[in-house]
Formats: structure tokens, sequence, C-alpha cells
């Protein structure tokens, strides 16, 4: 590969670095390119993206992006998967990758610059994802707020009750 190219493949490595809010290293010795195609589809879903990469052109992009703790998991055949959107969600489609495809083995994850082995890789993917953590929050704000509601709301619906009740007695 030109020099010119390495520069451009490590710039654009350095910026999907920085654009990511997590990657995924695995080692893919063994996947075949059908495979590797219907891989990429999947992973677009949880808005992740997976990447064959070179291990020298990557070191350097990592420390271009000051995620120098990265070089550690570029060991082998190594592919990303570049995280955009919720960290958890990319994190879990590609361990359900590795149990659909196992020629793909989790090497260990980068996420927020904090380099993560293999095992809290894959504990990472048992959290659950920003959007149902946020929803259980919001309703665990809002019982006691219902609550409230209910016990303001009751003495006036004694009341309603009684005067009906007494409205029947003298009718």
């Amino acid at each position: 590969m030109p020099k010119a190219r390495k520069q451009e493949k490590v710039k654009e490595l350095t910026r999907r670095f920085k654009d990511a809010s997590g990657a995924m290293f695995a080692e893919y010795r063994g996947l075949t390119v059908k495979d590797a195609t219907e891989l990429r589809r999947s992973l677009l879903e949880a808005e992740t993206s997976f990447a064959v990469v070179k291990n020298t052109l990557t070191k350097l992009a990592a420390k271009e992006a000051g995620l120098e703790g990265a070089v550690e998991l570029l060991v082998g055949p190594t592919a990303i998967a570049f995280i955009t959107g919720d960290t958890v969600r990319g994190a879990k489609a590609v361990l359900e990758a590795t149990r659909r495809f196992p020629a793909l083995v989790v090497k260990g994850a980068l996420i927020d610059g904090r380099v993560l082995r293999e095992d809290q890789a894959r504990a990472l993917a048992t959290i659950e994802p920003k959007d149902v953590s946020v929803a259980k929050v919001a309703g665990l704000l809002q019982a006691p707020l219902a609550r409230i509601a209910y016990l303001l709301q009751a003495p006036l619906q004694r009341m309603a009750f009684a005067l009906a009740e007494r409205g029947r007695q003298e009718a």
C-alpha cells in the first residue's frame, strides 16, 4: 500500500475512533466473506460498523486518537466493531454475532477510552440498554406522584359517595 494511502487510512481510523462511543475488538480467523457481509448487515441495526483492520495502521490511529490502551488488543488478525449508537446495544449485537459466527472471537473492548478485557466486554452486554434504564427510572419517579394524586383524590371521592348515599336515604 502506498504511503499516502496508508496515511489516509490512519486518518479514517482515527476519525472512526473519535466518532465512536465504543469499539469491540475481535479475531475473525475463519470468517467467510459471506458471513462477514451478513455480520455487517446485522450490526448496522445496532448503529455499529464492522471493519477488518491492519494492526500497524490501527496502532497509529489509536495513538492519534489518544487511545493508547487499544494497542494491547491489536494482536493477531483483528476486526473492530465501531459502535456509534448506544454502547450496550452495540456490545449486545456483537456478542450475539459471536454466537451465530463461531469464527468471530471477542478480544476486548474500548469504552470511553478505557480498555475492557474479553470477560468485561461480555459483562457490558448484560447491562440493560440506556432507553430501558431511563424508562425504569421514569417509572420509579412517577410511582410516588401517582400515589400522592390517588391519596389527594380519595377524600373527594369519599365525600361524593357519602353525599350520594345521603341523597338516596332522603329519597
